[in-house]
């Protein structure tokens, strides 16, 4: 593999563009593998990664039924956090952020991670005594954290409405930590990372069973042949519950549309992440100048990529409540994910009842930012068929049990969550 540095940029420029080496290799499906990772977005990458460099695995496959990337890693708005309240989720998603903070050198590749701050609004009373026990939690978990009154939070952001009489803007919840990154590069970086190490990285190739025999898995059927394979890892986000179902098992998890926006390019406005206390809205502004933003679900269960009209109003109505100047701005795409919502809100990461089979879904709004850190555990998990103690908390069995991690409190319904 190449390494990239200023000097490998300058050689190749002065080269010409047929210079630089592919990032990875496009190899042809081997019979057989020890693992066989089922989803390359960033969550499918990073296990292959982190199971090459950590464990020492290299015979793995990473198969995808279109292009990487090409699924939710690519169809997010690229905010990373660790601001949780719950033990559970706190230090799982605390150790993806000290994992992001180091990532574009451990790549070797430029994942454009900005930690620029994420800012939660708070718009009454209730609100600030709620940030002000999330706030303590994460400081007891060793998270930063920063209580702002309303007097810094106008100083941090001047342009939102603080003369909204229906939502007043009462202070916030600051992580300076958090930020964004760039989805594409991570991706990118992590097929680079995982192919140097070994791993092969198979595009175009659809999984349309799973094989097993005497209560365990032997492989996948693919659209180009059976590839064998010891352990089967799922990484497929809203297709969860279509690949377990080829298995036959029934997940607690609903797909559902979640859209994303991108405005035209404006000089730099907003230099934070800043999300919306009263109604399901966030928003930053990338480095090439538009505004990226969402909000909530499309509210009805669908593998679809796309959204509805009712919604996009929804989200744009709730943008303008918070930035007003914002209002002749033109839209310039959306688009839609297909979201894993779980019955908790929070994740499973875990063995599944077949041996040999684990599941790495049920990501709801949190799939983008806790990328390393559960291709770190997951990787972990397959290598010792066991989770690691951060991951613990996140198994199937808790359903059962009824230790669910339900972070917002709104019980069992996935499109609340």
């Amino acid at each position: 593999m190449t390494h990239y540095s200023v000097f490998s940029l300058v050689r190749n420029a002065l080269r010409g563009p047929q210079a630089w080496s592919p990032a990875w290799r496009e190899p042809e499906p081997k019979s057989e593998y020890e693992v066989v990772i089922v989803g390359a977005g960033g969550h499918g990458l990073a296990t292959a990664y982190y199971l090459a460099k950590e464990h020492g695995i290299t015979d793995v496959a990473v198969v995808e039924k279109g292009w990487l990337g090409g699924g939710n890693t690519g169809r997010n708005t690229t905010i990373v956090r660790s601001n949780y309240l719950l033990e559970g989720n706190a230090h799982f998603y605390e150790l993806s952020l000290k994992l992001w903070e180091d990532l574009s050198r451990d790549l070797n590749y430029n994942v454009m991670f900005s930690q620029r701050g994420v800012l939660n609004l708070a718009h009454s009373d209730t609100q600030m005594d709620a940030f002000r026990r999330r706030g303590n939690a994460m400081r007891l978990n060793g998270i930063d954290a920063e209580l702002l009154d309303r007097a810094a939070v106008r100083a941090m952001v001047p342009e939102l409405n603080f003369d909204d009489a229906r939502f007043p803007i009462y202070g916030g919840l600051l992580q300076p930590r958090g930020g964004t990154a760039r989805h594409d590069a991570v991706a990118w970086g992590y097929a680079r990372g995982a192919d140097s190490r070994g791993v092969d990285i198979i595009q175009n190739c659809e999984v349309t069973g799973i094989r097993r025999e005497g209560g365990r898995v032997t492989g996948v059927e693919t659209s180009r042949g059976f590839i064998g394979a010891k352990k089967v890892g799922l990484a497929v986000a809203g297709n969860s519950s279509r690949l377990a179902a080829m298995a036959g098992l029934r997940l607690p998890i609903e797909s559902h549309v979640l859209q994303a926006f991108v405005s035209e390019a404006l000089k730099p406005t907003i230099d934070t992440v800043v999300t919306f206390g009263a109604h399901h809205f966030y928003i930053s502004q990338s480095d090439k100048g538009s505004l990226v933003f969402g909000g909530d679900l499309d509210g009805y269960n669908s593998y679809a990529q796309r959204g509805n009209l009712p919604l996009v109003e929804d989200v744009i109505t709730a943008g303008l409540a918070l930035f007003p100047n914002l209002s002749r701005v033109k839209l310039l795409r959306h688009w839609g994910g297909v979201m894993d919502m779980s019955m908790d809100g929070s994740p499973i990461i875990g063995k599944l009842p077949l041996e040999g089979l684990y599941l790495n879904g049920g990501w709801c709004y949190g799939g983008f930012k806790a990328t390393p850190g559960s291709g770190w555990v997951f990787a972990h998990t397959i290598a010792h068929d066991r989770p690691h103690r951060l991951n613990e908390a996140f198994s199937l069995e808790r359903f059962a049990s009824g230790a669910v991690l339900d972070e917002k409190g709104a019980g069992p319904v996935p499109g609340h969550h």
